[in-house]
């Protein structure tokens, strides 16, 4: 990240009803965790479909202003019941495992997609004020159903300020990369397998973007506070490759070439060339503003944080292979031991 970050003050949630859909993820916990530790929220809902993951996080985190509910995205009847009285929504409920989403495509649909305008609708009926999705760098110029389901997710969002209306729900979105640790995700698996001495490798010309599940909620409330309707927010992460990854996590240990699965890319992309007219650029994020942002009244708007930001050239990509910021082996090991 850079060492001279646009700060923002935090969104007041101080006596707020605050809910999060798919609470009990590892960003869930996390943000649960922050919120309770740093805000006086006059209710936080964990919403999500499995109760045992609640019983489990329940023995972990528990205070009075923390409510466990039961529920689907899927079930417009239980957000609309769920949603009464929520100020402020944070959708992190997602079938996010590249493989399942290939080999199940219509439940990944109903859940990203369908679950997505769910959502939506029992935001704007219940008069929630504000409403950030959590996306994927998989959505951008997406090869695999997941991340398809997630540029759908990120439409819907955007367009929903349409359907809210200029004095009503606001929404917007935060894409960002892969996050460091989180459940599903490549360091447990290399972990796990660092005792067998070999790790596979799909492709040694494999990069991915990383960030700490910290820096992602840390990032979250920020757009909470910077958001004006329809914006993709976008932090600046460190590169990594693959292979150097799993060095650093277990340098002993052989690597068998395997191949890339089906629905993988060699690099990840977070922001396409062809969003360059709509992106503004700060000293460590980036805006995608909504192509028709004039539309809303929000005319050449340019700053968010308190300062103004610079457009990008017109062929501006953010790539993982092209990165200018690089994660080292000491830095992977300094956020996995923590």
């Amino acid at each position: 990240m850079s060492e001279d970050p646009v700060t923002a003050s935090p969104y007041d949630l101080r006596g707020r009803s605050i809910l999060i859909t798919g609470g009990t993820g590892s960003f869930g916990e996390v943000f649960v965790r922050r919120v309770l530790a740093d805000f006086a929220p006059s209710r936080l809902v964990v919403f999500s479909r499995d109760e045992f993951k609640q019983f489990e996080m329940a023995r972990r985190v528990s205070r009075p202003e923390l409510r466990y509910t039961v529920g689907d995205v899927r079930d417009p009847g239980r957000l609309q019941r769920v949603f009464a009285g929520v100020d402020v929504v944070v959708h992190a409920s997602a079938l996010k495992q590249v493989t399942t989403a290939e080999l199940n495509p219509i439940e990944c649909i109903r859940t990203n997609v369908l679950g997505a305008e769910n959502v939506i609708n029992a935001a704007i009926d219940a008069g929630v004020e504000r409403v950030i999705a959590l996306s994927s760098d998989k959505a951008t110029n997406p090869i695999n159903l997941y991340g398809a389901t997630k540029l759908c997710s990120d439409k819907l969002f955007v367009a929903a300020n349409i359907l809210a209306g200029p004095a009503s729900t606001r929404f917007a979105v935060v894409r960002y990369g892969n996050v460091v640790g989180s459940r599903g995700s490549v360091i447990p698996f290399f972990q796990e397998r660092r005792a067998t001495g070999r790790l596979p490798i799909t492709d040694i010309r494999m990069t991915r973007f990383w960030i700490t599940m910290e820096e992602g909620v840390d990032f979250v409330l920020r757009a909470l506070a910077m958001m004006n309707r329809g914006e993709i927010f976008v932090p600046k992460q460190p590169s990594m490759r693959i292979v150097d990854l799993a060095t650093a996590i277990a340098p002993e240990c052989r690597h068998d070439i395997v191949g890339i699965r089906p629905g993988e890319k060699i690099n990840e992309v977070l922001i396409p060339a062809d969003e360059s007219p709509n992106i503004r650029e700060y000293d460590d994020f980036y805006v995608i503003r909504p192509a028709f942002h004039e539309s809303w009244g929000l005319g050449s708007t340019t700053s968010y944080g308190g300062r103004p930001g610079q457009s990008v050239p017109s062929d501006f990509e953010y790539r993982s292979d092209t990165n200018s910021e690089w994660m080292k082996p000491g830095d992977l090991y300094d956020v996995t031991h923590e």
